[in-house]
């Protein structure tokens, strides 16, 4: 049967939990005993220091040892599912399931999925401190996808700081029912890090843990065609009625 780095790590990282407990119910137990030892021991023939000396290097070694394997189990995982795969991404365009997008340029975009149609849609755009920092009406109610283009003004009509940004939904139906939503970031991958043994890709100039990719395409070429003396490109993917105007709501 073949086993996968994932599989791997994941078998060391429980073997090497499993002898971390281990170690210190057993280091409990030696210090236990060591200090009973100590205080009934014979003051005309005392214990040999040297002997329980070994015991605790003894110890102290196999603690360095689990050491190690966290080391090389976190190696297993970062070449089997970390950078190395991950860097084959960067120029690739993606999708990511997140609610998280860069203010950049005056720019930040999102889209947004409907499971079935809505009568009210409000969308608030909150900053890094989960402040509301703009509330949009929605104009686009029905099922499916759709696209928010935020000016990067707040509702008081000041512009917003570059930085990461968080699109909060809230959708219901003619009932009052909420209606299920799901937000993505559409985007080419420009960079890709590793944090605290989680690998996370720069997309539009956020942060997305790559686990939260959902298809990976690659980017559509411009091409620009002459015809009749015309020159027209193709590839585009602007669209101004699929973005969602971003008036303040009353």
């Amino acid at each position: 049967m073949a086993v996968d780095a994932t599989t791997a790590a994941g078998a060391a990282n429980s073997a090497t939990t499993t002898g971390r407990t281990r170690l210190a119910e057993n280091f409990d137990t030696f210090l236990t005993l060591l200090t009973t030892q100590l205080k009934n021991q014979d003051p005309l023939s005392p214990m040999d220091s040297t002997q329980f000396t070994q015991q605790l290097v003894q110890m102290t070694g196999v603690e360095q040892q689990l050491l190690t394997n966290d080391l090389l189990t976190k190696l297993v995982s970062n070449t089997g599912s970390g950078v190395s795969t991950a860097v084959s991404l960067i120029g690739k365009e993606v999708r990511a399931e997140t609610d998280v997008a860069a203010l950049k340029g005056g720019k930040a975009e999102w889209t947004y999925k409907l499971d079935r149609d809505a009568s009210d849609v409000k969308l608030e755009v909150l900053d890094s401190k989960g402040r509301v920092i703009r509330t949009i009406a929605g104009t686009e109610n029905k099922a499916g996808e759709h696209k928010l283009t935020w000016d990067g003004k707040t509702t008081g009509g000041s512009d917003a700081a570059e930085g990461t940004y968080t699109l909060k939904i809230t959708a219901k139906d003619s009932e009052g029912s909420s209606v299920t939503t799901s937000t993505y970031m559409d985007g080419k991958v420009t960079g890709v890090e590793q944090k605290d043994g989680s690998t996370f890709l720069t997309i539009n100039g956020a942060q997305v843990p790559w686990d939260k990719l959902v298809s990976i395409r690659q980017p559509e070429e411009t091409q620009t065609a002459t015809k009749s003396g015309d020159t027209s490109t193709t590839g585009s993917t602007n669209n101004t009625d699929d973005k969602t105007s971003s008036p303040a709501a009353a």
